[in-house]
């Protein structure tokens, strides 16, 4: 058992990442109630936690599995028991390749993406030379970024993909990761679908020819409950919406233009002042390796008048006009972070929180896995 179960949070050595886990809960079946009404699943984006003991519980909230951005990261997964691991990257070199196959020949649940004629080929050749048949999307591109161009292309793509003898061809995945962020859930949306209508010509050319449209893929927190409109979508790849953070809660949601309440913060991170010389400035040992160096800035909970600003790397400075109190050297502050993704992977362990207490230890085996 580790050591720190039945401490109190504000006891942790500082800086310490916390999950408060009833509101982890909370955002866990929220997101499936909110698309209960709609033919849409959710498959969580494991880059937000990096954690295969919380992908797992996203899978026994009713996740149709997890999506993975790098090889290695699908490797944690499906090495510890995540069995359904789709990954939105494209393996390029020809050691990731063979490492792929490696991967689906141990693990049958591992889908690859492709967006490009020349790796769907060096895929086939991986592919036949392991002894397998390779399960594959096509990545279609929606923001100029990854993914092959809709229309004519992607289907000359995918009908490639069908045909070679060892790829078996899964649907499509599109993620347009710049609209998440849009201001205001009325202009969202609109921005969503419009940068959507090439992805759905593609998705009705690939359906006419006859094609296998079993995985329509994409979206995000900030777009998770546009996508019922999208004909044919599958699931989304929502990842911050367990954890959320300052970046997401200042999008405005559904029920609120300027605050998105759908789900409730739960990540935090415990910090300790360690300054206190000057009047209006606290110093906290948490700067850009404790909260990463995006912004909005973090939020100190509990004090609405506090600007936390990680200008250095290991120093967080407080400036403020009013305080609900007087804070000394020593004292906890707890704060949400800027963007959960990167703080995380800033982190070995993420501490399990149940009335103010560590209930459980989750360990970031994702943390750096960025190949």
């Amino acid at each position: 058992m580790h050591s720190s179960i039945g401490k109190s949070k504000w006891e942790l050595d500082t800086p310490a990442l916390c999950v408060d886990l009833s509101t982890l809960e909370h955002n866990l079946k929220k997101i499936h109630t909110e698309l209960r009404e709609t033919n849409v699943g959710v498959r969580p984006h494991v880059k937000t936690h990096k954690s295969p003991a919380i992908a797992k519980l996203q899978i026994a909230a009713g996740a149709v599995g997890v999506c993975a951005g790098k090889l290695t990261e699908s490797e944690v997964m499906l090495e510890n028991g995540v069995n359904d691991v789709l990954m939105t990257g494209v393996n390029i070199t020809a050691t990731k390749i063979r490492r792929a196959m490696e991967l689906r020949k141990k693990f049958t649940g591992f889908i690859q993406a492709v967006d490009n004629v020349k790796n769907a080929h060096d895929l086939q050749d991986a592919a036949k030379a392991a002894g397998i048949i390779a399960d594959v999307v096509v990545d279609i591109d929606v923001i100029k970024r990854s993914g092959v161009l809709p229309g004519s292309p992607a289907l000359a793509l995918a009908q490639l993909v069908d045909k070679l003898p060892n790829l078996k061809f899964r649907g499509i995945l599109a993620y347009d990761g710049i609209v998440q962020h849009h201001m205001g859930y009325a202009e969202r949306k609109k921005t969503a679908l419009r940068n959507f209508e090439p992805i759905v010509e593609s998705y009705e050319l690939m359906k006419r020819a006859g094609l296998n449209m079993e995985i329509f893929s994409g979206a995000g927190t900030g777009t998770y409950n546009m996508m019922g409109q999208i004909p044919g979508f599958t699931d989304v790849q929502a990842g911050s919406y367990l954890f959320m953070d300052a970046q997401y809660m200042e999008i405005g949601g559904v029920h609120n233009e300027k605050v998105m309440d759908d789900f409730t913060p739960s990540l935090t991170v415990m910090t300790t002042i360690i300054n206190n010389n000057h009047p209006n400035r606290l110093i906290t040992d948490s700067g850009t390796k404790a909260v990463s160096i995006d912004t909005p800035n973090a939020i100190v909970i509990g004090e609405p008048d506090f600007k936390y600003i990680a200008n250095s790397d290991e120093y967080g400075i407080i400036t403020f006009n009013e305080s609900s109190r007087t804070y000394k050297v020593g004292d906890p502050l707890e704060v949400i972070v800027p963007h959960c993704d990167p703080v995380v992977n800033l982190y070995d362990v993420i501490y399990g929180i149940r009335n103010e207490k560590v209930e459980t230890v989750f360990e970031v085996l994702g943390r750096g896995k960025s190949q």
